[in-house]
């Protein structure tokens, strides 16, 4: 198992939308690789695109609000010897384009990455309608599709850089709003590759994207309960990382995952999947339990669906004592 004490001021700390990584990360990729290209949807500003096609407009395509056509052009320029970063909203990237990328990019299993961004409740005020709550579910069924959700912008950078450099689909999630930074340039990334970041002996808790920090808070109200709670920063969902999911289970008796996202077909299913084969123990799934979002300020919506660190603490006390 890879561990790694993430050094980070659960009170106060730096908070940087993980949309914001996947831009600087995107850059840095065109600077090292000539061959890559991007592909926006008309929302290049609010994925942060604009910061790829401002210094590469040569290598930037913008096909409007046509997600099917983006898909298969990318498709295309992949056949081409380019590697196309293709950006959308994941709502829309993966639910409007799902046909292409299923029979298009990975039947062939075409070297083409996928941006989804306002993943989870917490892009806010858009609504139900542009929260992407069920994209990891429909990307993690596609053979070849391999599925990342970094924890924090930092982790977002090293993710699209580190796509660059693996051949075939890639899906990327990242958020719109502001949340805590927790790594940083020494922490360790590698796809599929899970990393304990806080060890503890009475329950392991598995978390990916923004619920890793509410994760840690939670974590550290357990400690004050006397329950010690470990944390796996679970950032690739596919292909999942069995070896340390499996360790963590032995050892603590109990897993509670924590996704911001349906809670049928996400993370939490695919560790359940690797626990029912391996190890089976009892498992808690926390996450958004089968309803659309809303509207409204992000924090409240957290707060409202259960994924604050407070609340996490609590349903992991419940599951104890069952």
């Amino acid at each position: 198992m890879l561990k790694y004490r993430l050094n980070v001021d659960l009170d106060s700390p730096k908070k940087v939308p993980t949309r914001d990584g996947y831009g600087l990360g995107l850059v840095e990729a065109a600077r090292k690789n000539p061959d890559v290209v991007a592909i926006g949807a008309d929302i290049t500003a609010s994925t942060r695109v604009d910061w790829f096609q401002k210094e590469f407009p040569e290598r930037f395509i913008s096909v409007g609000i046509a997600e099917q056509n983006q898909m298969c052009i990318a498709a295309g320029m992949s056949l081409m010897g380019k590697i196309p970063f293709v950006c959308n909203y994941g709502v829309f990237l993966a639910g409007r384009s799902w046909d292409q990328i299923r029979t298009t990019v990975c039947y062939n299993n075409l070297n083409v990455k996928l941006g989804g961004a306002h993943g989870g409740i917490s892009v806010g005020a858009d609504g139900a309608t542009h929260q992407a709550l069920e994209e990891i579910s429909l990307m993690r069924c596609l053979p070849n599709m391999k599925v990342i959700v970094p924890a924090d912008s930092t982790e977002t950078r090293k993710a699209t850089l580190a796509c660059m450099d693996i051949e075939g689909p890639v899906y990327i999630r990242f958020g719109r709003e502001k949340v805590p930074v927790i790594t940083d340039d020494d922490t360790p990334f590698e796809i599929g590759r899970a990393y304990c970041c806080r060890e503890g002996s009475d329950v392991t808790i598995i978390a990916c994207g923004a619920m890793v920090y509410e994760s840690l808070v939670a974590a550290r109200i357990l400690e004050k309960a006397g329950v010690s709670a470990e944390v796996i920063n679970n950032h690739t969902i596919k292909p999942i990382d069995k070896e340390t999911i499996v360790e963590s289970a032995r050892r603590t008796g109990a897993v509670v995952t924590v996704e911001e996202h349906q809670v049928m077909g996400g993370m939490g299913s695919a560790v359940s999947e690797v626990l029912a084969e391996h190890c089976p123990v009892p498992v808690k799934m926390i996450g958004i339990m089968d309803r659309f979002g809303e509207s409204g300020d992000p924090d409240v919506l957290m707060e409202a669906f259960g994924l604050t660190g407070k609340s996490i603490a609590g349903k992991v006390k419940e599951m104890l004592r069952r």
